[in-house]
């Protein structure tokens, strides 16, 4: 929302007529909208680098994709031709129908923008999808000799320990096990306080 003012004033000094204009404005600045623009980005580029929360479903494409496209395309009477472009919305909508259930894999709103001719489809139903989670993915990489990544790890409890006979470096910290996900395979563990 911006705010602009401005006042003229007329001033009579020795004969002369001064006219002064008085002007603020509190628009945003370039600078600042620049600022915000680059938060934006960065915001949205953290987010793209992230591979774990994913909504979506893992897909692998067929070895056929552009044969299945171009069958979905003689169906509805559409032209396969790859720069066609799908401009009428309701043809546009059968289209992609037609594919999700051919494919069973759907288009996410995000970018439906981006499918614009046959060959953006066709490149979009090409690209697989994965969901593992960066950290699950590390599993089955070939990691330096140096390096070891412990997943199944095991968690100090005093009364199933048997490597240290329940002798813990921190007697007055509990071990608690926040989340929903952990609570069945990890057990917390209260420690005994001597005051309240």
């Amino acid at each position: 929302m911006s705010l602009y003012k401005s006042a003229q004033f007329s001033i009579n000094l020795n004969q002369k007529t001064w006219h002064i204009i008085s002007a603020y404005s509190t628009a945003v600045t370039k600078k600042a909208q620049a600022q915000a623009q680059r938060n934006v980005t960065d915001v949205g580029k953290s987010l793209a680098c992230k591979g774990f929360l994913r909504s979506h479903k893992p897909y692998h494409p067929p070895q056929n994709v552009p044969d299945k496209v171009r069958s979905i395309c003689n169906n509805l009477k559409i032209s396969f031709a790859s720069d066609y472009k799908l401009e009428n919305l309701e043809e546009k909508f059968k289209f992609l129908d037609a594919c999700f259930q051919d494919f069973q894999h759907s288009v996410p709103n995000s970018q439906v923008h981006e499918l614009q001719s046959i060959g953006d489809v066709v490149k979009f139903y090409e690209t697989s999808v994965n969901t593992t989670v960066p950290y699950d993915a590390l599993k089955n990489a070939k990691l330096p000799e140096n390096l070891h990544i412990q997943h199944d790890y095991v968690r100090f409890n005093p009364d199933t320990d048997s490597k240290f006979n329940g002798q813990t470096a921190f007697p007055k910290s509990s071990t608690l096990v926040t989340g929903l996900k952990y609570r069945g395979k990890y057990e917390g563990y209260n420690a005994k306080r001597s005051w309240p």
